[in-house]
């Protein structure tokens, strides 16, 4: 009598379709997606590195050295010695660095105040809205350095315009741009005039996506148009409010063309009108001092990081 033995091979219980071939074929695609993507990407992150991190790198290690004179003189490295001229210079660093604070907070803040306005008030569509907005992004199409000739012809004290129509209503004669006192208020006023529209553009568009149901809700509740623009309106625009302002802050600090087309090297005879930019400017270009300016650049830059990141704690603490 002859036994038959049962069959050894072995039985796959998995279901059809999920044999092990196909079940790593998902995952080999994805791991080819994602190293097409970082290979596709990679030229455009390398050249963006490369125009970052080398001007940075050659920057710093620049402030660290006594370049002097011709580009291609000898220069050694002195440590921090540029560093401490820097801070130590009473005479121009600090009063260049306080202007660029002022001119900085004061047009700013006008600008986010203004621009606040506009957008409110384009907020709801009305007849001739699309000639407002041509008429108002009109600063922003022409280059600094034009608006700067343009404003010096305007405010100049002899011929210019604004002097006729402030005599026009009965009002003294101003020097402007040719005044010590004046000179930074009136720059920051032009400042204004150039980016306020950008300010109401941005604010306008985080306007539109706000939702109209807590505002709805209180009007049927009897609150008044400030109430709702206080206590509503003005802390769900907080995130675009925020960006806003940082976006300007730094763009703000930055600010060379229109100085230096209105004011020149310097920034006026008594340097009245001499922000961070235009003093590196000066020390670079005008007396050669490669090292120092480098070294006054990157004071400028540590600078404007911790503004944009005091503006972003702040914009982080309102909007929780």
């Amino acid at each position: 009598m002859s036994i038959t033995k049962a069959s050894t091979v072995p039985v796959d219980s998995r279901p059809p379709g999920e044999g092990p071939a196909r079940a790593r074929r998902p995952r080999t695609f994805e791991q080819a997606n994602r190293r097409l993507k970082w290979t596709m990407l990679a030229p455009a992150l390398l050249f963006v590195g490369l125009m970052i991190v080398f001007p940075l790198a050659f920057t710093l290690d620049l402030s660290l050295t006594d370049a002097f004179g011709a580009v291609n003189a000898g220069k050694k490295h002195i440590g921090l010695r540029n560093f401490a001229d820097a801070l130590g210079d009473t005479r121009r660093f600090w009063p260049a660095a306080r202007r660029t604070l002022v001119f900085t907070v004061g047009a700013v803040m006008v600008e986010t105040v203004l621009g606040l306005a506009l957008a409110m008030l384009m907020r709801k569509p009305f007849r001739g809205m699309r000639w407002v907005r041509t008429v108002l992004i009109i600063p922003l199409l022409t280059t600094p350095v034009a608006i700067g000739i343009l404003w010096l012809l305007i405010l100049d004290p002899t011929n210019g315009i604004a002097n006729h129509l402030l005599e026009g209503v009965g009002l003294p004669r101003q020097e402007f741009l040719g005044s010590v006192g004046q000179s930074l208020p009136t720059l920051m006023l032009i400042d204004v005039w150039q980016w306020t529209p950008m300010m109401t553009l941005l604010l306008l568009a985080g306007l539109t996506t706000l939702p109209e149901e807590p505002e709805e809700a209180a009007l049927v509740d009897g609150a008044n148009a400030w109430q709702r623009f206080r206590h509503i309106v003005l802390p769900m625009l907080g995130p675009a409010l925020a960006t806003a302002l940082v976006l300007r802050a730094v763009d703000a600090l930055k600010t060379f063309d229109i100085l230096y087309a209105t004011k020149g090297a310097g920034g006026g005879s008594d340097f009245e009108a001499e922000t961070l930019n235009v003093y590196a400017y000066g020390l670079t270009f005008d007396y050669q001092e490669y090292g120092l300016a480098a070294a006054v650049l990157v004071l400028f830059t540590l600078f404007i990081i911790g503004v944009v990141v005091l503006l972003r704690r702040r914009g982080g603490r309102k909007n929780t």
